[in-house]
């Protein structure tokens, strides 16, 4: 199992250049993966500009959104922006979709929520039907539908977070739909976690906030956010037995040492 590391994008009061200094830490300390979240009505830099410039002070490491708000852009667009973030970054970057959950962002948008689902669908298609295939794509999400989208579409599955034993469970779904679509091979699976390493109270305040829109579930994300060196060994110990393929660990704060810890721990 390879291990990357999240950007910043949607930690708020980031200063200037930030980061870019995490992005050139990160390939420096060996991680595989740098990833970003998406969101629009939020303190946060674009996703696709911030792996633009990301792509522009990295050579090697792996460049991925986890993941991008597909329905928030139309299908030229998205398609536009995942083509030349690839061509930028020398074949780096994996386009990981999904239909996200806060009503917010859509409305920001002018889009109706009401038709994501169909909306993700036709953009897959027009994603594969448009030249689109030296880009891998994953697609999160949890229901029947998601998975079956999944299965169709993406070379793999991005879960949303969470304890080894709930991905296991997603991956199992994952697989049994990948063989119910008459797939070859398995999907590749991607896993995502939270450090909060260096300021624990400020990370989790963070976590509260950006997942206010659950209500009192924000307080079991925040609470599951990785606090120290021994979390982080059992936390990608059980996703790597749980067959996961990448392990995108978000930072929750922009202390720099957070990284350096990471890359320790590992």
């Amino acid at each position: 199992m390879q291990v990357g590391i999240g950007l910043p994008n949607t930690v708020p009061a980031r200063g200037r250049g930030a980061l870019l200094e995490w992005a050139r830490r990160a390939e420096a300390a060996g991680f595989s993966t740098l990833a970003v979240l998406d969101r629009l009505r939020y303190d946060s830099v674009d996703p696709f500009i911030t792996l633009a410039a990301a792509a522009a002070v990295t050579e090697r490491i792996g460049l991925a959104t986890m993941i991008a708000i597909g329905p928030l852009r139309s299908p030229g667009v998205l398609a536009k922006q995942a083509q030349s973030l690839h061509e930028v970054s020398g074949g780096r970057f994996t386009l990981g979709l999904g239909i996200g959950a806060r009503h917010d962002d859509y409305a920001a948008a002018g889009v109706d929520p009401s038709t994501r689902g169909a909306a993700l669908s036709t953009q897959l298609a027009h994603l594969r039907g448009g030249g689109l295939s030296s880009v891998d794509i994953l697609v999160g999400g949890s229901s029947g539908t998601a998975l079956a989208r999944m299965a169709r579409y993406a070379n793999g599955y991005a879960h949303g977070g969470g304890p080894p034993r709930a991905f296991a469970s997603a991956a199992t779904q994952a697989r049994a739909a990948w063989y119910d679509h008459g797939r070859p091979g398995s999907p590749v699976l991607w896993g995502q976690g939270y450090l909060a390493l260096s300021e624990p109270e400020r990370g989790q305040d963070y976590l509260r906030d950006y997942y206010a829109f659950t209500g009192p579930f924000a307080d079991k994300i925040a609470a599951g956010a990785l606090t120290s060196a021994r979390a982080i060994k059992d936390y990608v110990r059980g996703y790597a037995e749980a067959g996961c393929d990448e392990l995108i660990l978000f930072p929750t704060t922009l202390d720099l040492a957070d990284l350096d810890r990471l890359a320790e721990a590992l």
